[in-house]
């Protein structure tokens, strides 16, 4: 605190001195002026020590609190602390989805489960899904591919078209398969940009050829095709190093990703100036929300950064005592809390969309050419997360007008405007339901993925 701060703090305890109204009564003044200031002069040193002692705690508590729920990937996601964080080899070894050319992939025959959070404490576990992968990496069909069937379909994109949270058999990708009596391929990556989902499609293609292919990303794709590394727009998520496109002089280039060994991911510090100079958010994401000293201003200052590390801490509580907290649900707090914490994340994307459709149309004009030169037929689909659903009640997507200009300018693409076809999409009170009810991203329901197929059995193969 600043003798400035510390002299109008003690102005405003009322206390005044006696002033010497006759210089020749100096025993008298002296021994009132003794009397009244002698608590003062002893108060000013406590007032110091107990200012500094709160002020310290308050600091040492917003650190405390930042280190343990402002670090890593499922963190609260308007601050970071470091922007080259260490890497635990541990954590590298479970990166099993590296990829020297995309950055990550699913790979081929694996099946992992996952408990997507859908039960408190103490009950059973309600959701355990499973993810499985065939021999070209994509997530299981209920058909098999067959040459001679009248038709096949495949489907590249992010985590909306891998369907993540529900299992094998809930996804829209088994569902159309059922319908069409056909194999459905399913190569969603999680956490893909558009970019991505056009160099799989380009990679796989070959081995594994369809007569339709569907690509499905949600808006967040005009954030991820300008990223080089996920850490700078999207806090904690590391190992993230991808390739993405760049338009110059109206051709679409490719920047492919530095690095090519898993290894050198222990060490990203190497490729520094590569990766501020490539991703668009180390200026205007990045280094806007690095937390510094003080901290308690980082942390204090935004009340629902207070809200998400008590919510997260009763969660933790419960989940090591194996008990549920009566009259709280931590997960559906943290979970509202996350999404409000993300809506100035939402605000930025919607400006990247008024200054990056340029490249976002320049990937799907690469798109037409690529289906033109193999021969299918292409259809482009926009998903909603729930993240910005909320946004969107109001606001209307942010993304605009685009999928209708995509619509109007490409004569061979079907496009598909996912959220338009939802009514719920457009209330407040009722667009949650189009998602699962808990879990780790709000992702589609199998209920909404039934219906997803049916969409693109009326749009595509009707």
């Amino acid at each position: 605190m600043k003798p400035t701060q510390l002299y109008r703090l003690f102005k405003a305890s009322g206390r005044k001195h006696i002033p010497y109204t006759d210089a020749s009564d100096t025993t008298v003044g002296s021994a009132e002026m003794r009397a009244d200031s002698e608590p003062d002069r002893l108060s000013l040193p406590k007032m110091i020590a107990s200012g500094t002692a709160v002020a310290g705690g308050l600091e040492t508590g917003s650190y405390a609190a930042l280190r343990r729920y402002g670090k890593g990937l499922n963190s609260i996601p308007t601050v970071v602390l470091e922007e080259f964080p260490e890497i635990d080899r541990r954590l590298l070894e479970k990166f099993t989805s590296f990829d020297p050319e995309l950055g990550w992939c699913p790979q081929p025959n694996r099946k992992k489960r996952k408990d997507t959070g859908d039960h408190l404490p103490g009950e059973e576990v309600k959701t355990v899904v499973t993810y499985s992968t065939d021999e070209y990496g994509s997530r299981v069909c209920v058909n098999d591919r067959d040459e001679t069937a009248g038709m096949s379909v495949s489907t590249y994109g992010d985590s909306y078209c891998f369907c993540r949270e529900v299992d094998d058999r809930e996804t829209f990708q088994n569902h159309l398969a059922r319908k069409l009596d056909t194999h459905v391929s399913n190569y969603g990556g999680g956490n893909y940009g558009l970019d991505q989902a056009l160099l799989r499609l380009k990679q796989t293609y070959r081995e594994d050829p369809s007569e339709y292919v569907v690509v499905l990303v949600t808006a967040s794709s005009i954030a991820r095709i300008l990223s080089v590394w996920k850490h700078y727009s999207e806090f904690g998520n590391v190992l993230a190093v991808k390739p993405r496109y760049v338009l110059e002089d109206g051709e679409l280039t490719l920047v492919e990703t530095p690095v090519t060994e898993k290894e050198d991911l222990l060490d990203l510090e190497q490729y520094a100036g590569f990766l501020r100079a490539n991703d668009y958010h180390y200026e205007r994401w990045f280094k806007p929300h690095l937390a510094s000293f003080p901290y308690a201003v980082d942390f204090l200052g935004t009340p629902d950064h207070v809200r998400y590390a008590v919510y997260s801490a009763l969660l933790e509580l419960e989940a090591g005592y194996d008990f549920e907290i009566p009259g709280v649900d931590a997960g559906k707090g943290l979970a509202r809390t996350d999404v409000r914490l993300d809506q100035p994340r939402v605000a930025y994307h919607e400006q990247l969309y008024d200054l990056w459709d340029d490249l976002f149309i320049a990937i799907i004009a690469e798109f037409v050419s690529f289906a033109e030169e193999a021969g299918f037929t292409p259809v482009f689909a926009m998903g909603g997360q729930l993240r910005y659903a909320t946004y969107e009640v109001d606001h209307g997507p942010i993304y605009g007008d685009l999928v209708e200009r995509l619509d109007a300018r490409f004569d061979d693409l079907i496009t598909i405007d996912l959220p338009k076809r939802f009514d719920e999409a457009g209330d407040p009170e009722r667009v949650e339901s189009l998602y699962v009810e808990r879990g780790e991203g709000g992702h589609y329901s199998p209920e909404t993925n039934e219906r997803i197929a049916e969409v693109l059995l009326e749009d595509v193969f009707a």
